[in-house]
């Protein structure tokens, strides 16, 4: 019956809308990011975009459909369906991968000259077929030009070239959380806490929009944003001013203090040992770094700039902590991987996959053989094949360690400590890798270093929504797919168009001027100073891996251990530096709410906190439609 359910909820009407919006979305994010230079809307894992997409679409659509029609109005499963759709088109645009490939592929010939030497050091080992060579074509998409048509002559032969690599990873990334959605959602019962806002908003039984408390919590944000914007139309309008930078250990350290209305909301949803352990570990990390700072201890070595966090030894810590989280997850779910696996070689009947968006067998060998056609194209564009396989190992453990944190805390905001890139030449030296499998290494820039959005969690995030709201799931998977491909086309699509018009170094100072000239510099770095394995690297790697272990360990053991692994693992993230206080914030509330009054306080507070994450994101979108009609600039509401 509950299959059956399921199948109905799946219609073409749905998935055609959904379609549209993915399109809507794909389309104009980058308008509102280049032109316009609004708020970010699909940089995280938080999809303000599809957030505010779907409150126009359930409050105002689907609200004046139903008072005409109210039996074809959307219910509850296409809606969700919809939404799903648009979380997976909102991982590509911007930091998912539209605004690092155009930019990154462009720059290594824009931005080289004399003094960085890179056409003598990368563009001898750079892949003819992988990047545009046409010097005038990228000029003009750094600098513009009125009138200049997009070459597409210039852009479609690479950025073809690299669809295989980004479909399969793609692909891979879907069936691995394929694998894992049964041992997450029902065996650990992981919180999943940014799929309760979607839910809670299309619950008929007990409707979130009528709650006076939801409306409270929307209006807050909601009125501050827009004192914020008006402010930046009007500077003698008052605004208030959500961030502090302290300096710190003589002034060594610049301790931020920031307060977010949406991670407030996502953080409330999360467990509190898990809060406890962010915001613990984050201040412990600062101040430690600071102490060390003052006595002058430091690791100098070359690890690809700021990404994940700016101290060198936490880079390692973090990774270790983030191999031995992937591991331990392993280990806690050799059981279910064992039924998938006897499953995908036909021994294993009395498994049921009737309800994954993939059978378990074409889960299984599709991953298998995604990997493979990775490897492949990554040792084609130059690098060793031996290192491809380390390589991929350190990616994909770093995109598996990043989806279970999210699913688990609501940390949506969030990256690693360290990039896989990096990681692989320190700990195996530069010299092995060799100058053009440093150059392919630049190239993984574009998926696999400043990013903080990605298919994995998407795609897991809309199975618990389907699983939730009777979504049938193996239509899902296409329905995925198809919007993941809409928002490439659409927005690579966009992205040209305005970067030739007006210029990409005229539209964001990150995606076009600084990000896209961060791998090369590694590179040319690398090749004028190879370096050996790090031993200091492997050591401190080592030791984050053996606390994570302990703490794991001691979090199974004893009842009540108050430090959650993953507080290690992310805590000295730039991101948590900036995030620490709304997480301590929402700690301490939510401590508050079940001390003395229990669940059902927590229960009757909850639209309170879910208003807060939509009342942020439509001011957002709010301002980005007024913006557009005034012709206002730089209007930044909201960054994190």
């Amino acid at each position: 019956m509950q299959h059956e359910r399921r199948a109905r909820s799946l219609s073409w009407r749905a998935v055609g809308i959904g379609f549209l919006a993915s399109l809507l979305i794909a389309a104009l994010d980058p308008y509102g990011l280049y032109v316009i230079q609004g708020s970010y809307m699909t940089l995280d894992y938080s999809t303000p975009a599809a957030v505010f997409v779907f409150f126009v679409l359930v409050v105002i659509i689907n609200g004046l459909w139903k008072r005409r029609s109210p039996r074809t109005a959307l219910r509850s499963g296409e809606l969700i369906t919809i939404y799903v759709m648009m979380i997976a088109a909102c991982v590509v645009p911007t930091l998912g991968l539209t605004a690092q490939i155009l930019p990154v592929l462009a720059a290594v010939i824009y931005y080289a000259n004399p003094a960085n030497g890179w056409d003598r050091l990368i563009h001898p080992h750079l892949h003819p077929l992988l990047a545009p060579r046409d010097k005038e074509a990228v000029r003009l998409f750094f600098e513009g030009k009125p009138g200049a048509t997009v070459p597409w002559e210039v852009w479609l032969p690479p950025l073809l070239a690299w669809m295989p690599l980004i479909l399969a990873l793609y692909f891979v990334m879907i069936a691995i959380m394929v694998i894992f959605r049964r041992q997450w959602m029902d065996r650990e019962r992981l919180a999943f806490p940014v799929t309760q806002l979607p839910l809670e908003m299309v619950n008929e039984q007990d409707p979130l929009l009528r709650k006076p408390l939801f409306w409270l919590g929307f209006a807050l944000p909601f009125a501050v944003g827009s004192l914020i914007a008006l402010h930046n139309y009007a500077p003698s309008v008052p605004a208030p001013k959500l961030n502090v930078y302290v300096p710190l250990f003589r002034e060594t350290v610049n301790w931020s203090l920031r307060f977010s209305f949406p991670m407030l909301g996502f953080f409330y949803l999360a467990n509190l040992d898990a809060l406890f352990s962010l915001w613990f570990f984050n201040l412990l990390f600062m101040v430690v770094r600071g102490y060390l700072n003052i006595y002058g201890v430091e690791i100098r070595e070359d690890l690809g700039g700021a990404y994940g966090t700016p101290y060198i030894p936490y880079k390692y810590l973090g990774m270790g902590a983030m191999l031995m989280l992937v591991a331990t997850g392993l280990w806690a779910a050799r059981s279910h991987l064992s039924d998938v696996f006897r499953k995908s070689i036909g021994r294993g009947k009395d498994v049921d996959d009737s309800g994954e968006v993939l059978s378990y067998p074409v889960a299984f060998w599709g991953t298998v053989l995604g990997l493979l056609a990775m490897s492949v194209w990554i040792w084609w564009s130059g690098l060793p094949y031996w290192a491809t396989w380390v390589y991929l190992l350190f990616m994909m453990v770093l995109f598996f360690g990043l989806t279970r944190v999210v699913v688990e805390t609501g940390l949506a905001e969030a990256v690693a400590a360290m990039i896989a890139p990096v990681f692989t030449v320190a700990a195996f030296g530069s010299t092995p890798v060799g100058a053009r499998g440093l150059t392919a290494l630049g190239l993984t820039w574009v998926y696999s270093a400043d990013i903080r959005t990605t298919v994995m969690a998407s795609s897991i995030h809309g199975m618990r929504l389907a699983e939730r709201a009777g979504v049938c799931s193996r239509g899902l998977f296409w329905a995925m797919m198809l919007a993941i491909v809409v928002s490439i086309v659409a927005s690579v699509w966009v992205t040209l168009l305005l970067a030739y018009r007006y210029g990409g170094a005229n539209l964001n100072r990150w995606f076009f001027l600084d990000g896209p000239q961060f791998p090369y510099k590694w590179v040319a770095g690398k090749m004028n100073n190879p370096s050996d394995p790090s031993t200091t690297g492997w050591l401190l790697t080592g030791f984050g891996a053996a606390v994570m272990g302990f703490l794991s360990a001691m979090r199974q053991r004893f009842v009540g251990w108050p430090f959650h692994p993953v507080g290690f693992c992310v805590g000295s993230t730039w991101i948590m530096d900036e995030i620490w206080l709304t997480c301590f914030i929402a700690w301490l509330v939510k401590f508050l709410i079940l001390r003395f009054g229990g669940l059902r306080w927590f229960r009757l507070s909850l639209p309170f906190f879910l208003g807060l994450i939509v009342g942020q994101y439509t001011c957002n979108g709010f301002w980005l439609v007024m913006d557009y009609f005034s012709g206002a600039k730089g209007n930044q509401i909201f960054w994190i």
